[in-house]
Parts: structure tokens; C-alpha cells; sequence
């Protein structure tokens, strides 16, 4: 009896370790496939990224941090975001976004969008817009940030990983 149990106990724990195996090592060689970096973005196949500029090199007398994301938002469609947060309130505080998309043929990303959003005497701004795309590309989101009182403005940037939009 104490044998069979044995022998049970170690078939079980052969069965499990056999089924983690066999889940893990596909999903690792998928993210290995998908690991390529263009311009420092990864090209993925997430639902969503993000990326953002908080770092204490970014960080300055007026702007706290910047931020940009995009994510699948239904068939052939995107939603991009951008927000900009400075430490107190100031003149200007603004952020631009530009939409990239992946040229395989040229291994570079090229601009398909852009647009601006500024606020006055504020300490924050965002901005968002569903975007209709073509399928079978990366996509990725990146943004200028800006934030002052006066003319230069300091300014960093943030940027996403690519998407691919099927």
C-alpha cells in the first residue's frame, strides 16, 4: 500500500511538472520572437502600452512628469493619451502627441498623426482621441512635454512600446 501511494505521489508530481513545461515553453519563446526594439520602442503583441518620463533626470523646477499610452480599442482602431503634470501651477503647460506606425520595409517608425494641446495658468494637461488605423502594423505613441513660466519652456518626452493592430 505505501508503495502505491509512492508511486501515485510521484506520478502526479511527473504529470504536473510535465504540464508547466509544456504551458511555459511556448509562451517563452513567443515573447522571445517578439522582443525586436526599433527607436527604443519593443514590438509587441500587448493589448496596451505606456511609457512615461518620471525619472529623476527628467524631473525639473517645473515639470513633475509626462505620459503617453495607447491601446486596441476595437476593429482597426486605436486610443492614444497624453498627459503632462507639472509641480504647481504655471503659464504654459502642454504636451504634443505623435502616432507612429512600423515600416518594416525601412525598419523605422513613420509618423501617421499628431496634434497639440496647451493649457493656460494650470498645472496639468491631457489629451485623447480614438484614432481609425491599418491593420497589420505596430503602432506606438510618443509625446513632447512642456511646462514654464516664460519662453523656453523646460521639456521631456515619453514614449510607448509598439502594438500590433490585426
Amino acid at each position: 500500500m505505501k508503495i502505491r501511494k509512492k508511486m501515485l505521489s510521484v506520478f502526479c508530481a511527473a504529470m504536473l511538472l510535465g504540464t508547466i513545461t509544456s504551458v511555459t515553453v511556448p509562451q517563452v519563446q513567443a515573447s522571445e520572437e517578439q522582443t525586436k526594439k526599433v527607436d527604443g520602442s519593443y514590438l509587441t503583441m500587448q493589448e496596451s502600452a505606456s511609457g512615461t518620463s518620471q525619472d529623476e533626470d527628467t524631473r525639473g523646477q517645473y515639470i513633475m512628469v509626462g505620459e503617453c499610452s495607447i491601446t486596441k480599442a476595437g476593429r482597426n482602431r486605436i486610443y492614444v493619451y497624453s498627459g503632462t503634470t507639472a509641480n504647481r501651477t504655471v503659464n504654459l503647460v502642454s504636451t504634443i502627441v505623435y502616432v507612429d506606425q512600423y515600416i518594416e520595409e525601412k525598419d523605422a517608425w513613420g509618423q501617421i498623426d499628431f496634434w497639440r494641446k496647451d493649457a493656460e495658468n494650470d498645472y496639468f494637461v491631457s489629451t485623447s482621441k480614438y484614432i481609425t488605423v491599418e491593420p497589420g502594423y505596430y503602432y506606438r505613441v510618443r509625446a513632447d512635454h512642456f511646462a514654464g513660466m516664460q519662453y523656453p519652456y523646460e521639456s521631456t518626452y515619453s514614449f510607448t512600446d509598439g502594438i500590433m493592430i490585426k
